[in-house]
């Protein structure tokens, strides 16, 4: 069946944004003065459990802390500030797009190929990050953004590709989805979507059985993707026929 969306996870795949996220949620403890600090060894393993709030809460129970009846303020607070926090840091330059994601998101609005996004990332972050990276227009370029806490249940489990694909109003068989972490592609196939990863700074290492492809990233003609695990059929960067190549091929 023919290609006819892209749905991007976003931190990590559409951008590197992790490290501006735990700078962003260290911020946040700062400002509440508390004593904690997520270096990047801690931050890799918190990472195994989606979602901000949801993420600060794992935190806490690890070390015990009990906020008493005011635990799900102080959580929504942190959560709060950090968004404050990273997007300051977004506007400030110190988010990137990731390698040939420009050039595919172009080339998908010239082909016709629709655009989504499926995240467990603010709406917010989400849309300043587009902002900034595209310009004020590009967060209509899309025609689902399903992120946040629009599903009661975030990767892995499949629900936040499910609203997506509702919004789109098309079939698992006529989108690919793009992801870069375990979580994210466990949530994909769940879906019943052919996922392409791109390993980022904190996934490497996780296990993508099931994947379309692994690459390092989408690649660019000057800068190839290295190919981690699959068949990238001659090819050295990402274009959208490549991508109808591995959407038509994957298993399922």
């Amino acid at each position: 069946m023919s290609l006819r969306a892209l749905i991007f996870d976003v931190d990590g795949t559409l951008a590197e944004t992790e490290e501006a996220h735990r700078r962003a949620f260290n911020e946040s403890f700062r400002d509440r003065r508390l004593d904690w600090q997520w270096d990047r060894a801690l931050y890799r393993r918190l990472l195994d459990v989606t979602g901000g709030k949801e993420r600060i809460r794992h935190y806490m129970a690890c070390i015990a802390y009990d906020p008493g009846a005011g635990g799900d303020a102080l959580v929504r607070d942190l959560h709060l500030a950090k968004n404050r926090h990273y997007a300051k840091l977004v506007a400030a330059g110190h988010v990137s797009l990731r390698p040939g994601i420009r050039r595919v998101i172009a080339q998908a609005r010239q082909t016709g190929i629709r655009l989504a996004i499926a995240t467990t990332t603010s709406p917010e972050s989400v849309e300043r990050l587009l902002v900034a990276a595209f310009g004020p227009e590009s967060p209509g370029w899309f025609d689902a953004i399903a992120a946040g806490d629009a599903v009661a249940a975030k990767k892995p489990a499949p629900d936040v590709y499910q609203l997506a694909l509702r919004q789109l109003g098309l079939a698992t068989q006529e989108c690919l989805a793009l992801e870069d972490s375990e979580n994210g592609l466990r949530a994909a196939l769940a879906a019943g979507l052919k996922t392409v990863v791109t390993v980022s700074t904190y996934t490497d290492g996780q296990d993508f059985s099931g994947a379309a492809i692994v690459l390092s990233d989408l690649g660019e003609p000057e800068h190839p993707f290295r190919v981690l695990a699959g068949d990238a059929f001659g090819g050295h960067f990402a274009d959208c026929a490549l991508l109808q190549r591995w959407h038509e091929t994957a298993p399922g």
